[in-house]
C-alpha cells in the first residue's frame, strides 16, 4: 500500500523549475500566456469575424508569402539544431531522454532552442488570424484552433515545470520538420495557385501529422513499459499519452473527412 502510494505521488511530482526561466521574456509568469491564448480564442471567434462582417477579404497574398518563406526558414533551422544535438552530439540517452543537469556544458543551447520553438508556436497562431481577415472560415476547425493553442499552452508549462528538451526534444524534431514541409506547401500553392490542384502530396502532410503523434504515443508507451526507472514525470507521461491520443484521434478523422468519405461518394 505505501509503495502504490508513493507512486501515486510521484506521477504528480515536477522537477524544481529551472531558475533560467525567471529572467526569460513570456516564461516568468502565466499571465502573458493565458493572454495571448486567450486574445487569440476572441479574436478567432468573436472579435474578428465582428470586423469583418462587413468587410471585403483582405488581399494577404504578399504577407503570407513572406510569413511562409520565414517559417520554412525558421523550421528547417530548428530540426537541424534539434537533430544534430540528439543524434551527431548524441546528448541524450535514448532510452530515457531526460533534460539535462543545470550544470551541463551545453544547457544554454538546449535552453534557447527550447525556447525558440516556444516561440514558434506562438508565431503559429497568425495562420488563424490570416484566415479571419482573409474569410477563410472553413478552414478554422476545432483540430485547426485547438492545435495551435494546446502547443502555446503545454509548451509554456511544459518548460516551466519540468524543464527544457528532453524527451520534449522528440516534438521538437518532428513537428519542425511536419512544418517546414506544410509551410513549404503553402508557399507553393500560395506563389502558383494554379497548381493547387495539381499538389497530390497534400495529403501526406495530414498523414505526416498524424505519424507524428503516433511517435510521441509510442516514446512514452515505451519508456513506462520497459524503463520504468527513468525520471521523466509519470504525469507528464500520461499527459503526453493522453494529448498524442487526442491528436490521432482528431487528425485521423479530419482526413477521413477530407479525403476517404470525398473519395467514396464519387465512386
Amino acid at each position: 500500500m505505501h509503495a502504490s502510494n508513493s507512486t501515486f505521488s510521484n506521477m504528480f511530482e515536477f522537477r524544481r523549475e529551472d531558475p533560467w526561466t525567471a529572467q526569460v521574456y513570456l516564461l516568468t509568469s502565466p499571465w502573458p500566456v493565458i493572454c495571448i491564448c486567450s486574445a487569440y480564442l476572441l479574436f478567432v471567434y468573436r472579435i474578428g469575424p465582428r470586423f469583418m462582417q462587413n468587410r471585403k477579404p483582405y488581399n494577404l497574398k504578399n504577407v503570407i508569402l513572406i510569413y511562409n518563406i520565414c517559417q520554412m526558414i525558421y523550421n528547417a533551422t530548428m530540426f537541424l539544431l534539434i537533430f544534430y544535438y540528439i543524434f551527431i552530439v548524441n546528448v541524450y540517452d535514448k532510452s530515457c531522454m531526460e533534460t539535462l543537469k543545470l550544470d551541463s556544458p551545453i544547457k544554454s543551447v538546449e535552453r534557447w532552442i527550447s525556447y525558440a520553438f516556444f516561440i514558434n508556436k506562438i508565431f503559429d497562431l497568425l495562420d488563424t488570424i490570416f484566415f479571419v481577415l482573409r474569410k477563410s472560415y472553413k478552414q478554422i476547425t476545432v483540430l485547426h484552433v485547438y492545435h495551435h493553442a494546446m502547443m502555446v499552452f503545454c509548451m509554456y508549462w511544459v518548460i516551466r515545470m519540468y524543464g527544457v528538451g528532453g524527451q520534449y526534444s522528440t516534438m521538437g524534431l518532428c513537428n519542425s520538420l511536419v512544418h517546414f514541409t506544410m509551410y513549404f506547401y503553402y508557399f507553393v500553392s500560395g506563389l502558383r495557385p494554379e497548381m493547387k490542384a495539381s499538389l497530390w502530396w497534400k495529403k501526406y502532410i495530414t498523414i505526416t501529422q498524424i505519424i507524428q503523434f503516433m511517435i510521441y504515443l509510442v516514446q512514452s508507451i515505451i519508456v513506462l513499459l520497459y524503463n520504468p526507472s527513468c525520471q521523466f514525470p509519470l504525469f507528464m507521461q500520461w499527459q503526453q499519452i493522453f494529448q498524442s491520443t487526442v491528436m490521432i484521434v482528431m487528425f485521423s478523422n479530419f482526413y477521413y473527412k477530407a479525403y476517404v468519405k470525398p473519395k467514396k461518394r464519387t465512386e
